[in-house]
């Protein structure tokens, strides 16, 4: 269970109706197929013992003692097996029938949970049979043992630290104040959820709504287990539709109409990790809860998780689509803002015919058209030097063209030399100092111009080159307002695509495409043969790998072992082990010594939930030791 991990099953036994030693053998079987599995959280549905439509029945004698009969089966089982286990069940205290879940652990009854909103309206009609869940708790005595009973209990593991499971039961969480409200605020970080939840025509779609805006609003695990085949059909269908939830995001669910177990991860230290962060997140304490302790084997979690190698960009391509477009609307916005703010009517722009000074000429365009302002008033300059090749060249031209902007070339070779000359430094040394003269001429150049045509520079560095330090200080690194710094490289590319997929013009087309083929390179260094010869993931690492490590790192502040273990997840049989160990350092020595040229970044717009501006969400000293990180990980590669 490192990292905080812990396996979780949400499982539909396929029952009879009102046949509770039938029904203890199904969830006996289907709890210990879970456990060889490695589950650790075990959820069964509503009333899965006796089945949750055995209306009248609900009052004879007979099936309650069943029941416990059953129940007791079930408990013995558990002796031999290593979970929290939760099972639906009716049981009557004090003459009053309730609702309740029953979680078990190593042969013992832990808890009674009632329901606590009994839903009597359409085809429900529970308050016939069943009272209503009280929130404070008592002990009563059930198969030789006292137990509490109460709905404010929760259940903790030191086997995962900082573990604390909650529990409601099905129409619980459709209610205008579920439990799982007041669970999350005395601590509790996963909620399941024992329901017999029928079937009608678009339920499943606001189901599943339910556990999402819960398990987000929360910040919690949220393991939803629902009744299917076996319940009486009578006038009701149910589905089994289970689903597995984090942080408002869906880990597993299954088809409906079948009886099935599904398994997912549920990751606490990440939902610690958001609530440490969300500072406006309530916790009221643990007044009016009992919490009691169940033991876990300490054991590690085999990962069923799928982590997504592009943690920025939408695996779904219609989602991808409208991100795309919601960005370049939010980078549009910002620099509209800042033109109305200053009255200038003109932008400057490095266009080199790379990537990301080709999105923040595209973003310059969106503004210019929704201020109604002239395409000529964007000055789209060209500052070939020593390592510019034909191809980006030739690209940064027609792309100024396609788009109706202004095109200046300026060659800044001769002054580059005349500096070098100034300062001795040796033309056939290609050194740093080669390299950033030529980075920082370009940008005198920009600001001169914007200078003299009361224009505003427009800067082009994404995200991803500031988490790096991949920009030359005063050089690159300054603008007048940066359209890219929220973007990481990853999405970059897509939103070039998705310009190119909607522009509608066979030209700018196809000159986005060439861009996109165009490998990533400042390009300060000497052409080979014509060809770029200084490609920037062969010196800086892949950016893939690099917009990972920077999400899991800033986005959910994952120590760098979990970090590592993820991404060999993601990045199986892309990237060996050893690839990922040595960019994993790389990338963990850069972000925390380029810290300098981020604590002075320009203007900017936020576009996602990880941006590296010093006066927004990334306050970090410019002298902080990457000692601790870097340690951590030596001991791990």
């Amino acid at each position: 269970m490192q990292h905080g991990f812990i396996k979780v099953a949400a499982v539909t036994p396929k029952i009879k109706v009102a046949d509770p030693s039938y029904n203890a053998k199904e969830i006996i079987a289907r709890m210990i197929e879970a456990a060889q599995r490695k589950a650790k959280i075990i959820v069964f549905p509503e009333l899965c013992l006796t089945g949750y439509t055995c209306n009248d029945l609900f009052l004879q004698d007979c099936l309650l003692e069943g029941a416990k009969e059953g129940l007791s089966e079930i408990v013995q089982a558990t002796q031999s097996i290593d979970a929290l286990v939760w099972v639906g069940l009716p049981l009557e205290v004090s003459g009053k029938l309730y609702n309740v879940a029953a979680a078990i652990a190593h042969g013992t009854i832990l808890a009674l949970i009632p329901k606590s909103y009994i839903p009597t309206y359409a085809e429900f009609y529970e308050g016939r049979y069943f009272e209503k869940g009280k929130r404070n708790v008592s002990y009563i005595s059930l198969l030789g043992s006292m137990v509490p009973l109460g709905c404010n209990i929760l259940l903790t593991s030191d086997a995962v630290e900082g573990l604390c499971v909650g529990c409601e039961i099905c129409e619980d969480l459709w209610t205008v104040n579920p439990p799982s409200t007041s669970h999350a605020q005395a601590g509790a970080n996963l909620i399941v959820n024992l329901s017999a939840s029928d079937e009608t025509v678009g339920k499943d779609e606001y189901r599943q709504m339910l556990v999402l805006s819960a398990s987000a609003r929360l910040l919690a695990g949220y393991v939803y287990s629902s009744a299917a085949e076996g319940e009486s059909s009578q006038d009701l269908v149910f589905g089994g539709h289970n689903i597995i939830a984090e942080n408002g995001s869906i880990l597993q669910q299954t088809k409906r109409f079948a009886s099935e177990t599904i398994y997912s991860d549920i990751d606490i230290f990440r939902i610690r990790a958001q609530r440490r962060k969300m500072m406006t997140y309530c916790s009221d304490g643990q007044k009016d809860y009992v919490t009691i302790p169940f033991t876990l084997a300490k054991e590690e979690t085999v990962l069923e998780r799928v982590f997504q190698p592009m943690p920025f960009v939408p695996s779904d391509k219609s989602k991808r689509d409208k991100r795309c477009e919601e960005i370049l609307s939010i980078q549009a916005y910002g620099l509209k803002k800042r033109y109305e703010h200053t009255g200038c009517k003109k932008a400057v722009i490095g266009v080199s015919g790379g990537l990301d000074s080709t999105l923040a000429l595209l973003v310059t365009v969106r503004t210019f058209d929704m201020l109604g302002l002239d395409r000529n008033g964007i000055l789209a300059v060209t500052m070939p030097c020593f390592g510019t090749t034909k191809r980006t060249k030739n690209n940064a031209v027609v792309l100024s063209e396609s788009l109706h902007t202004k095109l200046l070339e300026v060659d800044i070779k001769e002054s580059v030399l005349q500096h070098f000359a100034d300062i001795e430094q040796d033309t056939n040394t290609h050194d740093v100092t080669y390299e950033n003269g030529q980075a920082r001429e370009r940008t005198q150049v920009l600001m001169d111009i914007a200078n003299k045509e009361n224009a505003l520079v427009i800067g082009t560095g994404d995200m991803s080159e500031l988490a790096l330090g991949w920009a030359t200080y005063n050089g690159d690194h300054m603008s007048m307002y940066g359209v890219n710094v929220g973007v990481p490289k990853t999405l970059v590319r897509h939103l070039v695509s998705y310009y190119a997929d909607t522009c509608g013009d066979d030209t700018l087309e196809a000159v986005l495409r060439d861009v996109l083929d165009t490998p990533v390179s400042p390009e300060l260094l000497p052409p080979k043969d014509g060809e770029i010869a200084q490609k920037t993931e062969d010196i800086v690492g892949p950016y893939e790998l690099h917009d990972f490590f920077l999400y899991y790192m800033l986005r959910l502040g994952f120590e760098p072992s979990k970090v590592y273990r993820i991404a060999l997840q993601a990045f199986q049989g892309i990237y060996t082990r050893d690839v990922i160990a040595k960019w994993i350092r790389i990338f963990y020595r850069r972000f925390f010594s380029q810290q300098f040229k981020r604590s002075c970044l320009p203007d900017g717009p936020k576009v996602g939930s990880v941006a590296l501006s010093p006066r927004g969400d990334l306050r970090m000293p410019s002298d902080a030791s990457a000692a601790l990180w870097l340690a951590q990980l030596e001991t791990l590669l």
